[in-house]
């Protein structure tokens, strides 16, 4: 390959990635770098922001401890609640359901989204209310059982809303499986289980890493769910920014906040990314 040829690949790739690089840098890099400065301002008496270099905003973040402790536990413990209810339904839709129907069955996955997250987190709302669940519990001796406005109906609509998302990258992940390990697993003596937890779930953990990390990753800047199921009572740390931005409009505070956010979720992804490849990387040599 001549010095020429190699020149005009290295252009043509660079003309292919320029228009996803500056989408990209306008729509990502650009506002974070206005969120950044925002952060380091003050607000201005009527609202908004004013020009200023102080980490006075960076001080306040305790009293946003709430709306930051009930994000970062609901948040998790919801991903990893859809990653248990996920991962059986993605096994039996790769590996277990027969080839005609598969298609049908995954499509079935994905017909919630064919319905607003707002009607659907509104039919939770009557189904976890007084006159959904609570008095049908009511009529054999169970009563004043509170379940709206709570953090378990925050989760309850989290599973629902997310479990389709973490779903299918496992699904996608089990599906390009090679049947013959697991094959050649059995006839080597192996049990199912052994099988499973030796063969079939690290070949699948990048599957389960991509649900994981979607699903963490827009449940950090969740509003709908807690602000409908929660009732004002549990917030998450994108119900304080709607507060911050839209009402109290105290911007460099909420970009404080949201600075903090960002950095937090980088560094807990990079940590999580680099112990399950760890894992994985260390599965697939005692395989080989």
């Amino acid at each position: 390959m001549t010095i020429t040829t190699a020149r005009q690949k290295n252009i043509v790739t660079a003309a292919l990635m320029a228009p996803a690089a500056i989408w990209l840098f306008v729509f990502l890099v650009l506002p974070f770098i206005a969120m950044l400065v925002f952060a380091f301002g003050e607000r201005s008496p009527e609202g908004g922001y004013q020009p200023a270099f102080t980490f006075a905003q960076f001080a306040n973040l305790p009293s946003r401890a709430a709306a930051f402790w009930n994000t970062m536990i609901l948040a998790p413990v919801g991903a990893f609640v859809c990653l248990v209810v996920a991962y059986p339904v993605a096994y039996y839709l790769a590996l277990k359901a027969h080839p005609r129907y598969r298609l049908l069955l995954v499509s079935l996955v994905i017909v919630p989204f064919w319905t607003s997250l707002l009607v659907r987190t509104y039919a939770w709302m009557y189904i976890l209310g007084s006159r959904g669940i609570p008095n049908l519990l009511g009529l054999i001796g169970l009563e004043d059982l509170r379940l709206i406005n709570t953090p378990f109906a925050v989760l309850v609509g989290i599973v629902y809303g997310y479990l389709p998302l973490m779903i299918m990258p496992i699904y996608v992940s089990l599906e390009k499986l090679d049947r013959r390990l697991i094959d050649a697993s059995s006839d080597l003596g192996a049990r199912p289980v052994t099988t499973f937890f030796n063969v079939t779930l690290p070949l699948s953990l990048p599957g389960v890493m991509t649900g994981v990390a979607l699903v963490t990753i827009l449940l950090l800047g969740e509003y709908l769910i807690p602000q409908l199921l929660g009732g004002g009572k549990v917030f998450f740390i994108g119900n304080a920014l709607v507060d911050l931005f839209l009402q109290s409009r105290n911007w460099p505070f909420g970009s404080a906040i949201a600075v903090t956010l960002v950095v937090v979720v980088v560094v807990v992804l990079m940590v999580a990314m680099r112990i399950a490849w760890r894992i994985a990387g260390t599965r697939q040599v005692d395989l080989i």
